[in-house]
């Protein structure tokens, strides 16, 4: 593609090789990637001033999608746009605005506020509103949407998936039920969109909680746990857990960005001869939530604990959902600063002292589980990239390494 005269920047800097998927680098060129905007959208009165990489998705050899946000000059007076960027190996690079989102068809409609409205009215509950606010929580492109509806006082969460995804979240969420935990309900439901409005539950975020020096108590979180856990195996059309898959994806991606950093790549190397036999040997046990941390739960005015993310929940490994919440606590106080990353040190060590006396585990076998969910963690500085991503992705491996060592 032609470039444009002024020169764009792209932020953070950002550099990925992948030999098996050309054209990689161009979506790290500002200019490139303004123009395959221009291309797709058509002319724009001016150029930002820069782009901002806000996420990226890489399956090496195969395909990355990077999300954007254009950004304007304050004095312009110009909304920032988001924008994804899919390369696929067999197919020119095609580019899409959010909301137009080709695997999720119901987001477009979800997050017009005008057609939102109807939805609602149509899948939820009849409002005599004529107004709907609609905010984006969190997006990932091709793979699922939150959006808040907020008519009045009423407020909802409106989760997008891909419409196959539907049943299995639907049944997910019946298994969490059996937990010792506040859940959201299924207020409403939009099959062919892939679609699920849940009751908003108010509460204090327990990632935010534990920051500010609070210590819930960690045995009324193991209650919960113990409570699913225990739940019956009745799991049609739910799969298991699949560690492996998600471990050799996270394997594959450091293998490729290290491909030319040897100090990284030996660190890489320490880290996968420990867990490579952990992973090929390991096998789901029983009902588990398999992605249990701080920022999924809610601290409730009478003391209780909500758990407003279940989407995983199906067989897996208890000591792995208490593993994967020691793992999110080690990575926010190993990157955090002052009093907030002390209080999660503190809380991790709190938690996994009650786990292990309450439970009488071995204390390698749920080392061997925080250590590869903290390496799938690792993923985040690649797909969440900021100036430092490199020395995160360093920091956060040997850190594995410690763990399992």
């Amino acid at each position: 593609m032609p470039e444009s005269r002024a020169s764009i920047t792209i932020y953070p800097e950002v550099a990925f090789e992948d030999h098996d998927l050309p054209g990689v680098g161009d979506l790290f060129i500002g200019n490139w990637v303004w123009e395959a905007y221009r291309s797709q959208v058509g002319e724009t009165e001016s150029n930002p001033y820069r782009i901002r990489v806000r996420q990226l998705s890489h399956t090496p050899g195969r395909r990355m999608t990077v999300t954007y946000l254009a950004e304007w000059d304050p004095d312009e007076f110009i909304p920032p746009e988001s924008f994804v960027v899919e390369l696929d190996r067999d197919r020119p690079a095609r580019l899409f605005r959010y909301p137009e989102d080709p695997r999720l068809p119901g987001l477009s409609e979800a997050a017009s506020a005008e057609s939102a409205l109807r939805l609602v009215n149509r899948h939820v509950l009849a409002v005599p509103a004529r107004r709907i606010r609609v905010d984006m929580v969190r997006y990932r492109p091709g793979n699922r949407a939150v959006l808040r509806h907020r008519i009045g006082r009423v407020r909802f969460y409106a989760r997008v998936v891909r419409p196959p995804v539907l049943s299995p979240l639907m049944k997910a969420a019946e298994l969490t039920s059996h937990s010792g935990f506040i859940s959201p309900r299924i207020a409403g439901c939009w099959h062919e969109g892939g679609v699920v409005w849940l009751s908003e539950i108010p509460g204090r975020n327990m990632r935010r909680y534990i920051r500010r020096g609070n210590q819930p108590d960690p045995h009324l979180l193991l209650d919960g746990l113990e409570k699913l856990w225990a739940a019956p195996n009745q799991t049609d059309g739910i799969r298991p857990f699949n560690l492996s898959g998600a471990y050799r994806r996270a394997r594959r991606v450091f293998r490729r960005v290290l491909r030319e950093r040897e100090a990284e790549r030996r660190t890489l190397l320490d880290a996968t001869k420990s867990l490579d036999p952990f992973v090929e040997s390991w096998r789901p046990s029983h009902i588990a939530h398999n992605d249990f941390y701080d920022d999924q739960m809610l601290i409730l005015p009478d003391g209780d604990v909500a758990l407003v993310d279940f989407e995983e929940t199906g067989p897996g490994d208890p000591m792995l959902d208490v593993g994967n919440f020691l793992a999110h606590l080690r990575w926010g106080y190993q990157f955090g600063r002052g009093s907030e990353a002390e209080a999660r040190r503190a809380y991790h060590e709190i938690f996994r002292s009650a786990a292990l006396d309450r439970f009488g585990w071995s204390e390698r076998e749920l080392a061997l589980r925080e250590g590869v969910c903290l390496f799938r963690i690792c993923t985040n500085a690649i797909r969440h990239p900021q100036p430092d991503w490199l020395c995160r992705l360093s920091t956060g491996l040997s850190v594995v390494n410690e763990i399992v060592a």
